[in-house]
């Protein structure tokens, strides 16, 4: 870690990433929420999420963790999460700090673009998505991607819940060959009851 990075700390990175939010979604509510819930903050103990209400960018609600670039980090570089969804949902929340445990723990665990994992249920009650992709945050544009603070960045990826059988095809023909699939498909990625695409 550069001299610089370690002295812009997990609360500098929370402001950094607080005003990086409230930038880009400017004219929208925004609320930071601490989540103490299960045992993030034994990794992640700055672990907060800034909720995004309905806005002129957005039709819907936007999470994005802060604390997970603070805890798990290449010489100041990290990585947080974005997350859609038509409503404003606590087992959203649950979600995010369960993603975030896993990626602060063994580098084995670390997500990247194209990474799926199954998160043992459905994404909401009555989904048939009970997986997540871990992508570029398209639908906000690159302006939201990168946060930067003096002597590092965190990378903000974006979260889609998906179906069994997506995260298959996915493994088998890749990652473009999927989202071309939602692409042609036109996904509707907030509709938790919509249908797979494959």
């Amino acid at each position: 870690m550069t001299a610089e990075a370690a002295a812009f700390g997990p609360y500098q990175v929370d402001q950094a990433i607080g005003h990086h939010v409230h930038t880009f979604f400017r004219g929208h509510p925004v609320e930071r929420r601490r989540y103490t819930g299960g045992p993030i903050t034994s990794r992640v103990p700055n672990f907060a999420i800034y909720a995004v209400g309905n806005g002129p960018r957005f039709d819907g609600w936007t999470y994005v963790t802060s604390g997970c670039s603070a805890a798990v980090h290449e010489n100041g570089h990290g990585t947080e999460f974005v997350l859609s969804a038509l409503h404003d949902e606590h087992s959203l929340m649950e979600l995010l700090a369960m993603l975030a445990f896993y990626h602060a723990g063994p580098v084995s665990h670390r997500f990247d673009i194209g990474h799926t994992v199954p998160i043992g249920r459905p994404w909401l009650t009555g989904s048939s998505c009970d997986q997540v992709l871990f992508s570029l945050p398209y639908p906000y544009g690159p302006e939201l991607e990168t946060c930067e603070w003096p002597g590092g960045h965190a990378r903000l990826l974006w979260i889609l819940p998906i179906t069994s059988a997506e995260a298959t095809f996915r493994h088998r023909h890749g990652l473009d060959a999927l989202e071309d699939r939602f692409e042609a498909g036109e996904l509707n990625y907030t509709n938790p009851y919509r249908a797979s695409v494959v």
